[in-house]
């Protein structure tokens, strides 16, 4: 009777049931990769982090010390790279001075070091001087010391060094450098992080530090460094992590295995270190990664490592014998050398301490693996509580839904949180608390509507001032938008036409409103198809912004690629339409924190932004003309805009701002730049520094070159004439280069 009973509870229940089936099915969906949920994935690194902070150790590890190339070593020492002797007296004073147990450069050394100007003297001997014996003798005398790369080589040699280099996925597969022995071989590459180039150290350092270490680490799909690969693939060979190398080295060069006794290498498991009768095995995820066992927060006075400055080193400013014993990274916090990453304890996170905790945490066991049976584990987890939920929530009263909602969490929540501390475990759990809260929501609001009316809403409210593809967009989270003001870092564009007054004065009202209504509407398509905001039209100007209401991290590239794009619209149209005379543009792109929301009277409002770094925006799109380009983008939005080849303009003050802002011009997407373009970019680099250092000659050198190349540049003859016009003045030593605007 009591089976038959609750059968007939199931049957009268069946539509809530078959409700409830549904977050389950697709939460099995998510974990069997039949449909990857973004949201989950993002959720998932969320407790991952959040866990990983609530239990790091906080407290200093002595066995490691960072030296540090900081903003003090480059104001000292001058800016990166520094020439190899230094490289060279470094590693000397850690060595000798220091008696350091081993050392690890997170710096790359893909070039020779030319500093010296021994290239140079080599060719003067082989040339000018050919026949001089005196001059030939002095340059033997000299070579050994200007010979920065051999100084260095020297100082590395039979010493415990080791060296990093990085891998890449290039589509052509480029190499430079000479690159390590693999420390295992792949019959079978399945799964591990694969890449097709390198660029690694050159031959005499590479030959004189044979031991070295890749430096790449793991970027999820959030744009945070969580792990990083032990063993990295390259063509038929396992290549180890900086960290690891470091390890082997500091525990007698273990030899390096798969963790598995028989058959094909696989990339699933650990891999297995051997050192005579004693192997040690390290967990890896599918990958071939580990996970990084941070520390603590990181950077200099975070507490987790030593931080010492290579300048103090070099200056002979620290007592000897301070770093005796111990092992040293050498790598940089300084914001300008870019090595600093996201990461779940920090935003701003420097690259070798990155690989300082990873060290740490092989020297202590103490490493964190996603293993490669979590696919599974997440199946059986999903099964187990969503089944249970599905099928005692209608059964049960509100009171006891409650409890076993709330049991079935802490339940998950506990099981994951022994895994992580008692075996080092990262197993998933997002995809099943979300499933367990959303049966729960569905089975005590059933019904539920109040979605669908948010949505409507939203739709309402935004569909005056956002394109369509955005509404679309934000209507599925609607809860995160709303018209209200916020402060928030966008990019915002100024579209101007050039020449249009004198044009509406020659051509009739309707044929000006028909090449109006044409050319706007290729341009609002352009910041459309980029996912740009229209903000309002004025005249024969349009503004957008980019960024809100719907965040984009990529903003400024958005931004830039519209712009090129709505240049070569209008060119096109040009083309189409000679006997219109298509006006030019003229365009000012600005990156910064700008207040957005909804903005105006009690008679009419609009979706805006304000703020000075809109005004930012708007003075530069005023500098095209005198530039002769289409585009004037600020330094911040350049440096946003990575994916984009650029060619400095000017410093400049323009009105309403003291501080000077340098200025940009894109010229194309980075990988359709021309040998020509690149060349031509190399030399109006040395035309600016020289103007700049008020070497006037050397500018004019470089402008009379590049004038000759592109005659069709009007930034080349404007500098010219500059160059002209401050030639009667004295040297300025307050000169800073930068040019004062001061219209608007």
């Amino acid at each position: 009777m009591k089976v038959s009973s609750f059968a007939s509870s199931l049957r009268k229940h069946g539509r809530r049931i078959a409700l409830l089936l549904v977050p389950l099915l697709f939460a099995l969906l998510h974990a069997g990769a039949g449909l990857r949920v973004d949201m989950l994935e993002r959720l998932d690194n969320a407790i991952y982090d959040l866990r990983l902070r609530a239990t790091m150790p906080g407290t200093l590890d002595p066995r490691i010390v960072i030296v540090d190339i900081d903003e003090k070593s480059l104001s000292e020492l001058g800016h990166w790279p520094w020439g190899r002797d230094q490289l060279a007296a470094l590693t000397d004073e850690l060595f000798e001075r220091q008696q350091v147990a081993l050392l690890g450069f997170d710096v790359f050394f893909a070039e020779p070091d030319e500093s010296s100007g021994l290239k140079h003297l080599q060719l003067l001997a082989h040339n000018e001087f050919q026949g001089q014996a005196a001059f030939q003798d002095m340059l033997a005398r000299l070579q050994p010391d200007l010979d920065y790369d051999s100084r260095f080589a020297r100082s590395l040699k039979d010493r415990p060094v080791v060296l990093s280099y990085y891998f890449n996925r290039d589509r052509d597969g480029r190499t430079s450098g000479v690159l390590p022995a693999p420390v295992m071989e792949l019959r079978s590459d399945a799964g591990f992080t694969r890449f097709s180039g390198y660029g690694s150290n050159i031959e005499p350092l590479a030959r004189a530090a044979p031991m070295a270490g890749h430096a790449n680490p793991v970027l999820d799909s959030d744009g945070i460094v969580r792990a990083i690969p032990l063993i990295a693939a390259y063509r038929n060979g396992g290549y180890e992590a900086l960290s690891l190398a470091l390890y082997r080295v500091a525990s007698g060069l273990p030899k390096v295995a798969p963790g598995i006794a028989q058959g094909e290498v696989s990339p699933l498991g650990s891999i297995a270190l051997t050192l005579g009768n004693k192997t040690r095995t390290i967990p890896l995820d599918q990958h071939g990664s580990s996970l990084i066992p941070f520390r603590g927060a990181g950077g200099v006075g975070a507490g987790s490592f030593r931080y010492v400055s290579a300048t103090d080193l070099l200056h002979r400013r620290v007592a000897p014998n301070s770093l005796k014993g111990q092992i040293v990274l050498v790598g940089s916090t300084a914001p300008g050398l870019l090595d600093l990453r996201a990461t779940p304890v920090g935003s701003a996170y420097p690259g070798v301490e990155m690989h300082a905790s990873l060290l740490s945490g092989l020297l202590d066991d103490r490493v964190l693996v996603k293993p490669d049976y979590a696919q599974g584990f997440e199946l059986a987890q999903l099964l187990a509580s969503g089944l249970l939920m599905i099928i005692a929530l209608p059964l049960l009263s509100a009171m006891r839904a409650v409890a076993l909602g709330a049991l079935v969490a802490a339940a998950l929540v506990g099981i994951n949180l022994w895994a992580y501390l008692g075996l080092g475990l990262a197993l998933p759990l997002a995809s099943a608390l979300v499933m367990a809260v959303a049966v729960f929501s569905l089975n005590m609001s059933y019904g539920y509507l109040v979605e669908s009316r948010s949505k409507r809403e939203l739709a309402h409210l935004f569909g005056t001032y956002v394109p369509p593809e955005l509404v679309d967009e934000m209507l599925k989270d609607p809860d995160a938008y709303s018209m209200q003001a916020v402060s928030r870092e966008l990019t915002v564009m100024f579209c101007d036409l050039r020449g249009f007054t004198r044009m509406s004065e020659s051509m009739e009202p309707t044929r000006l409103q028909a090449l109006l209504n044409t050319l706007f509407s290729r341009l609002t398509r352009c910041i459309r198809v980029h996912r740009g905001t229209i903000d309002k039209y004025m005249g024969d100007c349009v503004m957008a912004f980019w960024g809100a209401p719907v965040a984009a991290k990529d903003h400024a590239t958005l931004a830039v690629g519209a712009a090129l794009d709505m240049v070569q619209a209008v060119r096109t149209l040009k083309l189409d339409e000679p006997a219109n005379g298509v006006p030019g543009m003229g365009i000012g792109l600005n990156t910064g924190l700008m207040c957005v929301g909804d903005m105006g009277s009690d008679i009419r409002r609009s979706y805006t932004v304000v703020g000075d770094a809109v005004n930012l925006g708007a003075r530069l799109e005023g500098l095209s003309t005198l530039y002769g380009v289409d585009i004037i983008a600020s330094e911040s939005t350049r440096e946003q805009a990575a994916d984009f080849a650029w060619q400095e303009l000017d410093r400049v003050r323009v009105k309403g701002k003291s501080q000077t802002v340098r200025i940009f011009t894109p010229l194309c997407r980075t990988e359709e730049l021309s040998p020509q373009q690149a060349s031509e970019l190399e030399r109006w680099a040395l035309a600016l520094q020289a103007y700049r250092m008020q070497d006037w000659d050397g500018c004019e050198l470089h402008l009379t070159q590049l004038q000759r190349e592109n005659a069709n540049k009007c930034l080349y003859p404007l500098y010219a004439s500059r160059v002209s016009l401050r030639r009667s003045a004295p040297f300025d030593p307050e000169w800073d280069g930068a040019t004062q605007f001061d219209n608007k």
